[in-house]
């Protein structure tokens, strides 16, 4: 088989929509970084119609055009809506974009409330393919929501209107986890089949399968001679029991029976940035790797019993799958017990330079180091957490662009509109009341 499945990751746009949990705009970033270093082909950096993003998506768009984000392609996620594409292009310079709408009966009766029906929602995503190539977008993807609570035959005639406005790939979206792996490997090799074009499996864990029915749809695909792409975030993160994880879905097509004698991936990926981007992640969502967690868990490569401690010590392969040094692990973690010099949002230039030293990092002169002491400072106000290594050295290398990054502003709001009102009663405009205090 010629034909690669690739990984298209969605941290930064599905796996920020866990309910309590998110990113701040540099670790967004560094997620970008880790993703690209590691060799992923595609991120779904963001929302370029949302405006707190939009800084954020200039600002990658900037790191992709001198090399920093290079080669990994960055595509933004609008809903399948003509004047969301406009929006998108007015307000970055975003090239590629996934376009997103529902496509099950229970999502067009359930959502839209009579409001669209199926040829409605066919006409609306076309459109809005149509609109993107018109603004010259390199590459558009439109997903299927709930395809695989959709009946095959519409989802074909959905691809193919897409494929036929101008979309290179359609995403095989199952929303709610709700496949099975034997089910979803004929389903999406008949979709490829009739389509004749790249197919993306975006898989949810609610039943805990997001993994295998994404490896095995992908394998459907690539049977059909197309390329699949496989959407990923990291240590799983996403909605409810979250998406399908990164690691994992690399170690299952390196390792698993069958998949490691088809060499179906890509070979660019590089899983020895594995532990690394897990750690990160951890720490940036705050939400602790489990410690089975598959490859970066603290117990993959712990052995007790006696019986598989004696197996290993042989051989690791006796009970190893893979070795531990191939997801970059095995240094010794130290962890300062003495004397601790910290940053955060009131530090001074001593204690930056001080931390700065640890990476050998030097500054040129005071004010240089004084302005990036800003940066480090409103770093921590957006992050609330002490800033990691790879933040530090962002940070310093690319002081202009972080600078872009660290800046939001909400919209305007006009001080003479009323307020809501509150306990059925009208409260005074924001007029009225500047007014009121302005006389006392």
């Amino acid at each position: 088989m010629d034909n690669r499945i690739r990984i298209l990751d969605v941290t930064n746009r599905d796996g920020v929509q866990t309910s309590r949990l998110g990113l701040a705009k540099i670790e967004k970033t560094v997620i970008n970084i880790l993703l690209n270093q590691m060799g992923v082909y595609q991120s779904e950096f963001g929302f370029p119609t949302t405006l707190h993003e939009t800084n954020y998506i200039n600002a990658n768009l900037e790191l992709a055009r001198i090399g920093v984000l290079d080669p990994i392609i960055l595509e933004g996620w609008v809903r399948a809506v003509a004047s969301d594409v406009e929006k998108a292009v007015e307000l970055t310079r975003v090239e590629h974009l996934n376009v997103s709408i529902s496509t099950s009966n229970q999502m067009i009766q359930g959502k839209f409330q009579g409001k669209y029906n199926r040829d409605d929602v066919i006409d609306l995503m076309t459109e809005a393919v149509s609109r993107a190539k018109e603004l010259g977008i390199k590459t558009i993807g439109v997903n299927a929501e709930d395809a695989s609570r959709t009946d095959m035959d519409f989802l074909i005639k959905f691809g193919n209107a897409a494929r036929k406005a101008g979309a290179d790939r359609i995403r095989y979206c199952d929303t709610l986890g709700y496949e099975r792996a034997f089910r979803i490997h004929f389903r999406c090799k008949e979709l490829a089949s009739a389509l004749e074009m790249p197919i993306e499996l975006h898989t949810h864990n609610d039943l805990g399968m997001a993994v295998a029915t994404a490896i095995e749809g992908a394998k459907g695909v690539v049977e059909e001679g197309q390329d699949a792409y496989i959407n990923t975030t990291v240590n799983g993160m996403g909605e409810r029991a979250g998406n399908c994880d990164l690691v994992t879905t690399l170690l299952a097509l390196k390792h698993g029976a069958d998949f490691d004698e088809l060499g179906l991936l890509d070979p660019n990926l590089d899983l020895n940035k594995a532990w690394q981007i897990s750690k990160y992640a951890e720490h940036s969502f705050g939400v602790p790797i489990p410690v089975n967690q598959v490859g970066v868990g603290e117990n993959m490569f712990a052995h007790e019993s006696g019986i598989h401690a004696d197996g290993m010590l042989k051989d690791h392969d006796t009970y190893e799958l893979y070795d531990f040094h191939e997801l970059g692990r095995g240094e010794k973690i130290l962890v300062e017990t003495g004397r601790k010099i910290t940053t955060g949002e009131y530090s001074g230039i001593s204690a930056m330079k001080h931390v700065y030293g640890n990476f050998n990092l030097e500054f040129k002169n005071e004010e240089e180091a004084r302005q990036i002491l800003e940066l480090c400072r409103f770093a921590n106000v957006q992050k609330q957490k002490p800033l990691t290594k790879e933040e530090f050295i962002l940070l310093a290398q690319h002081p202009k662009i972080c600078h872009t990054l660290l800046k939001m502003e909400p919209p305007s709001i006009s001080i003479f509109k009323p307020y809501i009102k509150y306990n059925g009663k009208e409260t005074k405009t924001e007029e009225e009341y500047l007014t009121k205090e302005q006389q006392s």
